[in-house]
């Protein structure tokens, strides 16, 4: 029996029986993982136990079904969730599009959705399905027939979100797209310079958008980015502020919920956007060096995974998914310290936030399946 051929339940309990060797990069994810929510989520307490809002229950409810979906997600075979992926696409854009008539606003974009008390934002979804959709597809094509049209239609895949997402407006959650885009077409073999060129039209429309498509808070924000003092109690409040709590930490930190710029409520958005500052104001550079190495950690044994995958469509997945991690790393971590202007891009584990943290544990669920199943074809082929 092929894997294709297999039911759900079957490939699930063969991945559970077979896979019971847990590799080091398996228990790596694993581990990173968990210390990371565990410790997004004291900071989420800390700089949030003076306002008397129970953000840190809420989050430890995230986290428990995070980690439930991680589990669900490594058992089931990427195969059977590949073959789901255009459903999931066209579930995602639809509730984007929802969200534009229905969403909550919240720092100026219409891109959320609040049920008894826990939020998140559909865009989360579509950018887990657009992943699968982009490998889908891609992962369909041999290497020697990729062409200029393959491109043209993962741009499209991506571009129909993008869109929809820019006009909530949440132009921070739809440039996260670019980097997944460009991470499964290099990898899918596509030649350097297509995806060079890609990468230039892009910051061209990006620029366009600037002069043409930008509210007038997203413009004080790219303008508050090049020149700090361009308003300094408005638009350029929220990054200096990160600057006072990220330099004040020095090395040792200044003690667990002892941060004046997250206690004294000085720092906005602590709690989910800038919660990077709160962690190295508390605990120093020390801390910030902790928590980085666990993210290299899990970068480090995510692109094993991928290396080491059984299939050209395990290797696309894993690209898509380790893409789109790392580009919320980098990014919000340099907008914490002022390297990219400011917007609203969460920390992965660490910020508070219902979709985003699922989004996160199912990425490293997923690649754990990826893993997983090297064990149950090799036991398979015997």
């Amino acid at each position: 029996m092929s894997v294709l051929s297999a039911s759900p339940v079957a490939r699930a309990s063969d991945s559970w029986s077979v896979g019971r060797r847990l590799s080091g990069a398996i228990r790596s994810l694993i581990l990173t993982s968990i210390v990371l929510a565990v410790s997004g989520a004291a900071a989420i307490h800390s700089a949030s136990a003076e306002i008397g809002v129970a953000y840190l229950p809420r989050q430890a409810v995230w986290v428990l079904l995070g980690i439930v979906v991680m589990a669900v997600s490594a058992l089931l075979d990427y195969h059977f969730v590949l073959r789901l992926a255009v459903w999931l696409y066209a579930v995602g854009v639809v509730a984007v599009t929802l969200i534009l008539i229905f969403g909550h606003e919240a720092g100026g974009a219409r891109s959320w959705v609040g049920v008894a008390g826990l939020g998140g934002q559909p865009s989360d979804f579509a950018k887990l399905a657009t992943v699968l959709l982009l490998t889908h597809f891609l992962g369909g094509v041999r290497l020697e027939m990729l062409e200029l049209r393959h491109v043209a239609v993962s741009a499209l895949i991506v571009g129909v979100p993008v869109g929809l997402i820019a006009l909530q407006p949440d132009l921070g959650g739809a440039a996260m797209f670019g980097p997944i885009l460009i991470g499964i077409v290099f990898v899918a073999g596509v030649r350097a310079r297509l995806v060079v060129g890609g990468a230039a039209i892009v910051l061209l429309l990006g620029g366009a958008l600037f002069f043409f498509g930008m509210k007038d808070y997203q413009r004080e924000r790219i303008l508050s980015f090049v020149s700090p003092q361009h308003d300094p109690l408005g638009a350029g409040y929220q990054i200096r502020q990160s600057k006072i709590a990220v330099g004040s930490g020095a090395v040792l930190g200044k003690g667990y919920m002892q941060g004046t710029q997250s206690q004294l409520r000085f720092l906005p958005a602590r709690h989910t956007d800038f919660v990077f500052a709160v962690v190295a104001e508390e605990s120093g550079f020390l801390g910030v060096a902790f928590i980085l190495g666990l993210y290299g950690v899990w970068m480090a044994s995510g692109l094993r995974i991928a290396l080491r995958a059984r299939d050209r469509q395990g290797l696309l997945l894993a690209a898509g998914l380790l893409s789109a991690i790392a580009a919320h790393v980098l990014y919000n971590t340099g907008m914490v310290i002022g390297l990219v202007p400011v917007t609203g891009i969460p920390l992965p584990f660490l910020s508070y936030g219902g979709s985003f943290t699922l989004f996160c544990f199912a990425a490293t669920g997923l690649l754990i399946g990826i893993d997983r199943r090297r064990y149950v074809n090799r036991a398979r082929a015997r």
